[in-house]
C-alpha cells in the first residue's frame, strides 16, 4: 500500500492545488473587472479638449520636456522648437498642466481646455554638491517646518523601519563595539576591539549623512543630531546618481554606501530634492533612478577583504526579474492603497494609489514579508516499514537569495514524524540540522546560510566579516530556485495515523552570537506544513507483496 499526501500553505492557511487554482481564477476575474472599471473611469475623465503651447527656459525653447496633466498618465513631449499639444483633456474644467526636463524643476500652469499659446517656463535646479549643506531632519521638529514628519505619509512608515533606525540599532552597535546589546559587557569579536583607533566604513551605509564628507573617519559612536536618523529622508532625496561599473553593472569594489553615490546638496539658502514624480511644482525634481534597483546597490552589494558579504543587488541582477521589469521597490516599497504622498490638508495631491510607493520598506524583521517569500510542499508516503518524506522549498517571491545580505541570517528546516500516540518515529536517513542550529541542532532537517570562517582563528560560522573571512559554504535558495530534501523514518508497528510536520523558521543571527550578546530576536516561522498519513502496520503492507511475488 502506498499513500501520498501533499499540501502547501497560503496566506490564509493550508490549501489544496484545486482551491489555489480556483482562487487565482476568481482573483483574475476580479482584477479584470477592476481594470475595466479603471478604464471606464479614465475614459470618463478624458475629453476632447486640448492645450497647446511652448516649453521654454531662459535661453529659449526646450525640446524633449515631459508635458503632463498633473497627477495623471496623460502626457506628451515638447518638439525640437519647444512646442507641444496635450489632448484628451476635459473641456471647460480647470486642469493643471506641468512640464519637466532633466536638470530642471518642474513648472505648471492652471488652464481651462481648450486653449493655445500656453508658455511653460522651466528653471534649472542647483547643480553640484555643497559640502557645507546642513542636513534637514526628518522629524516633525516645531522649529523646522521643512521636516518631512510634518506632512509626509512616508514619515510614520520610515521612522521605525531598518533605514530609520540604522544609526541607533543596538544590535549593530553590539557588533561594532564588541559588547552585549546593552553596551555594558565586552563580547568579542567587535570591530572597535579588532581595529582600535579606526572608524571603519560602517557609517557609509548606517549613517551616510555623517560619512558623506568623511567616509573613512566617521565613527558611529560620535554621530549626533540628524546623522543619528540613519538613512534619512533628506539624504536619500539628495542622491542624484550612483556609480556602477559599466562592465559588471555592480558598484566598484571597496566603495560601499555613500562613496558610490553622487549627491546634489544645494546652496544653504535653497531647498532641492529629487522625487518619483515629474509634476511636483515645488522644490522637487524628478529622478527615474529612485524607481530602480540600482538606487539600492551601493549599500546592498559590497565585499570585505575580497569576500562578497552583502550581495542582494547582484542576486537580483542575475535573477529573471530584471528582464521582467521587476525592481527591488516592488516588494520593499509596495503601494499600500494610500492615494496621496503629502497629507491633503498640507496641500497633497490625490493620485493613483498604485503610484504611491510606501516607505515601510519591510525586511528581515517583517513577519508578513517572510511568510510570503517561499512556498513549501511536503510529500509523505509509506513504503513497507518506512515513511519517506520529501520537502521542496521554493523561493517564489524574493528577488534575491533567501536569506540574503547579513551573513548571520539563516533559515532552519525541521522535519518530524510521530505516530498516533505522539511518539517520534526514529529517523533512518536524510540530513540533520548542523550543530550551530541552536535548539534545532541534530534534528532531521537542514539549514540554509552563507557560512563564513574566520581566517585568523578558524572559527565558523562567524559574522565578523570586518576581519578576513572566507566562505565555507553557501546553500541559500536563489530567486525562483528550489531545494529538495528527503527523509526516511521507521514506521512503527503501533498502527494508527502518522503525522509529519515540516517547519521552516528564520533566525536573524546564529544562536551562539544571539546568546552571547543577549539579543532578543525571536525566530519567525516562515512556513509550516502538517501531513497526516493513514498507515497499516508494516507487515500488513509487506505480506501481500510477498504473496504476490510467490
Amino acid at each position: 500500500m502506498r499513500r501520498r499526501l501533499g499540501c502547501t500553505l497560503s496566506d490564509n492557511g493550508r490549501v489544496c492545488r484545486g482551491k489555489r487554482i480556483a482562487w487565482f481564477a476568481i482573483a483574475s476575474i476580479g482584477l479584470g473587472i477592476l481594470a475595466w472599471l479603471g478604464l471606464a473611469q479614465a475614459a470618463a475623465t478624458q475629453g476632447a479638449g486640448t492645450v497647446s503651447g511652448t516649453v521654454v527656459d531662459a535661453d529659449g525653447p526646450v525640446a524633449g520636456a515631459v508635458v503632463r496633466r498633473q497627477t495623471t498618465t496623460n502626457h506628451t513631449t515638447s518638439a525640437a522648437d519647444g512646442s507641444f499639444t496635450l489632448s484628451g483633456l476635459p473641456e471647460g474644467i480647470t486642469v493643471t498642466v506641468t512640464a519637466w526636463a532633466e536638470s530642471y524643476w518642474p513648472s505648471g500652469v492652471d488652464v481651462v481646455p481648450s486653449q493655445s499659446g500656453i508658455t511653460l517656463t522651466l528653471i534649472h535646479h542647483p547643480a553640484g554638491d555643497n559640502r557645507g549643506y546642513p542636513w534637514l531632519t526628518s522629524m516633525p521638529d516645531p522649529e523646522n517646518p521643512i521636516g518631512c514628519g510634518h506632512c509626509m505619509v512616508a514619515y510614520p512608515q520610515w521612522v521605525e523601519n531598518a533605514h530609520g533606525t540604522a544609526g541607533t540599532n543596538p544590535r549593530f552597535f553590539s557588533l561594532y563595539n564588541g559588547t552585549d546589546v546593552t553596551g555594558t559587557s565586552t563580547i568579542t569579536p567587535g570591530y572597535k576591539l579588532d581595529f582600535p583607533g579606526t572608524a571603519g566604513n560602517c557609517a557609509t551605509c548606517h549613517a551616510p549623512g555623517a560619512a558623506a564628507n568623511q567616509p573613512f573617519t566617521a565613527d558611529m559612536n560620535d554621530i549626533t543630531g540628524v546623522e543619528q536618523e540613519g538613512v534619512f529622508c533628506d539624504f536619500c532625496h539628495k542622491v542624484s546618481d550612483v556609480y556602477l561599473n559599466p562592465a559588471t553593472g555592480l558598484p566598484y569594489p571597496n566603495v560601499p554606501g555613500v562613496q558610490s553615490m553622487q549627491l546634489n546638496r544645494p546652496p544653504t539658502d535653497t531647498h532641492m530634492f529629487y522625487g518619483p514624480f515629474d509634476d511636483v511644482t515645488r522644490r522637487v525634481s524628478y529622478l527615474e533612478l529612485e524607481k530602480k534597483s540600482q538606487f539600492c546597490a551601493p549599500c546592498h552589494q559590497f565585499s570585505f577583504w575580497g569576500t562578497p558579504i552583502y550581495e542582494s543587488f547582484r542576486e537580483w541582477l542575475e535573477s529573471p526579474y530584471p528582464a521582467q521589469g521587476i525592481e527591488c521597490q516592488a516588494c520593499h516599497m509596495a503601494p499600500t492603497g494610500v492615494d496621496y504622498f503629502v497629507f491633503p490638508e498640507k496641500g497633497g495631491l490625490i493620485r493613483d494609489p498604485d503610484l504611491i510607493a510606501s516607505h515601510l520598506q519591510p525586511g528581515a524583521a517583517d513577519e508578513e514579508l517572510l511568510q510570503n517569500t517561499v512556498t513549501m510542499t511536503v510529500d509523505a508516503q509509506q513504503m513497507v516499514d518506512r515513511v519517506w518524506v520529501t520537502v521542496v522549498i521554493t523561493n517564489t517571491e524574493a528577488g534575491h537569495h533567501v536569506p540574503t545580505d547579513f551573513p548571520g541570517r539563516h533559515m532552519i528546516l525541521t522535519v518530524a514524524a510521530v505516530d498516533g500516540a505522539g511518539q517520534p518515529l526514529p529517523r533512518l536517513g536524510g540530513p540533520t540540522v548542523p550543530d550551530w542550529g541552536g535548539a534545532q541542532a541534530g534534528l532531521p532537517g537542514k539549514a540554509f546560510a552563507k557560512v563564513l570562517r574566520d581566517v585568523e582563528t578558524g572559527d565558523s560560522p562567524v559574522v565578523s566579516y570586518w576581519k578576513q573571512a572566507l566562505i565555507v559554504s553557501d546553500n541559500r535558495i536563489p530567486a525562483i530556485g528550489s531545494d529538495t530534501s528527503v527523509y526516511t523514518f521507521a514506521a512503527l508497528d503501533s498502527g494508527g495515523p502518522i503525522t509529519v510536520t515540516a517547519e521552516l523558521r528564520f533566525r536573524r543571527v546564529f544562536q551562539e552570537v544571539m546568546d552571547a550578546r543577549d539579543w532578543d530576536t525571536p525566530d519567525i516561522v516562515m512556513e509550516q506544513v502538517i501531513v497526516t498519513l493513514d498507515v497499516r502496520p508494516w507487515w500488513g503492507v509487506y505480506l501481500p507483496l510477498v504473496m504476490r511475488d510467490t
